[in-house]
């Protein structure tokens, strides 16, 4: 599984986390607080849905599914990683929209077959979706478009649809810095141009970024590698002091370029970072189940070391495990003593989506922001304030749709 540490501050010593760590790690010492003292623009529970939102749901029939593609545009080109090639200024994503008898929409991303598509067609809203337990399983395909359509015609955000019991204004992070100092290959940037890019999503409203490093496995092998990524973690804390740093290797260190005993460093150095991990998967399950795609020894796997203490938070994909299997899931983490950060790469959509789910059901500390803007969808719904993203009061996943 792919490890990764959420780290405010590095300094000397040949370990990426070892002397100067006595800075506070990312959002350590806040678990307490946050569950008693509201954040700035916190709302209060939504009221509980009456009767009548089963009784609106039932009255709706999807009458067509409609399929588009979205095409992401990042600010920049986004270069490499540990192992990959060059990212690039985005992809297309589908999207489907659902349209009822009575003229509501709703869409969201969605992979759903054009086969699988007709099987919805003529069914109830509130057969497909319930608002206490979420979207059905058998519309899991498509649970994305009905939360937003379900927002939609009850006139709630998607994270009052979930019991708002998150705050609104959601940590993020910048997830599109990569080896930009490797960029272009035949004129590499260096440092600056990773300190150009955290800049570029600085003066966007971001204030923790996401450092790939492993730069040592495939691109600048051996020891030359990890001194630069040592020099570029640095370069960023330096540059930005007020912002908060997490580091990526992508699998790209062994257990002899790494700290075999990470914990017990951290702790014998005062660093208070948080350890994260469970994003990929060596196999896929056979049938989905509760944590959906991710087999069940991954999970278990994943929940030995929480209880060893050796991860704080699971970044567990988005997708893969599904929109309302999270919300059914997540008081299994916080039983564990362990909090979330969905992985949401890639797709500009997908941080909204996450943020929603953050605000809807809690434990989430911090969502993985991908900086850009997609064909056919409008986030202009949402804002920065103090680096965090506001979740809009707007039905829905509150993204504009122009298809």
């Amino acid at each position: 599984m792919t490890r990764r540490v959420f780290v405010r501050s590095f300094a000397a010593g040949a370990a990426f986390i070892a002397g100067g760590c006595h800075h506070r790690g990312l959002l350590a010492g806040e678990r307490e607080r946050k569950e008693t003292q509201p954040t700035q623009g916190e709302r209060p529970q939504n009221k509980p849905l009456s009767e009548t939102a089963t009784r609106e749901l039932t009255e709706h029939r999807i009458a067509r599914i409609e399929a588009h593609q979205s095409n992401d545009r990042y600010p920049r080109s986004v270069g490499r990683n540990s192992g990959g090639n060059p990212v690039g200024h985005g992809s297309s994503r589908p999207i489907r929209i659902l349209v009822t008898d009575k003229g509501a929409r709703g869409g969201a991303m969605s992979g759903v077959s054009d086969e699988q598509a007709q099987k919805f067609i003529g069914a109830r809203v509130s057969d497909l979706f319930d608002v206490a337990r979420g979207a059905a399983e058998a519309a899991h395909p498509i649970e994305l478009p009905l939360y937003d359509l379900a927002g939609n015609l009850l006139k709630r955000p998607v994270c009052g649809l979930l019991g708002a019991a998150g705050p609104r204004e959601v940590p993020i992070y910048s997830g599109s810095i990569y080896f930009d100092d490797l960029e272009p290959p035949e004129t590499p940037r260096g440092v600056p141009g990773v300190l150009a890019s955290c800049q570029q999503d600085y003066d966007a409203g971001y204030r923790a970024f996401k450092l790939k490093i492993g730069r040592g496995f495939k691109w600048i092998p051996g020891q030359p590698g990890i001194q630069r990524d040592i020099e570029v973690t640095r370069a960023v804390r330096q540059r930005f002091p007020d912002c908060k740093v997490l580091v990526d290797a992508n699998d790209g260190y062994t257990p002899d370029d790494f700290l075999r005993k990470l914990r017990e460093h951290m702790a014998k150095v005062g660093c208070r970072a948080l350890i994260v991990d469970g994003e990929s998967r060596s196999e896929r399950a056979q049938q989905p189940w509760r944590y959906g795609g991710y087999t069940p020894r991954h999970i278990e796997t994943l929940f030995a070391l929480a209880r060893e203490k050796l991860v704080d938070v699971f970044n567990l994909d988005l997708g893969i495990v599904g929109y309302t299997r999270w919300r059914q899931v997540m008081p299994e983490l916080v039983q564990a003593g362990a909090q979330a950060s969905p992985h949401t790469w890639a797709g500009t959509p997908r941080p909204y989506y996450a943020a929603h789910l953050a605000a809807g059901i809690g434990n989430i500390v911090i969502v993985e922001g991908i900086p850009g803007t997609a064909t056919g969808l409008d986030y202009s719904a949402y804002r920065f304030a103090d680096g965090k993203l506001v979740v809009p009061d707007a039905p829905g996943f509150g993204i504009g749709l122009s298809f």
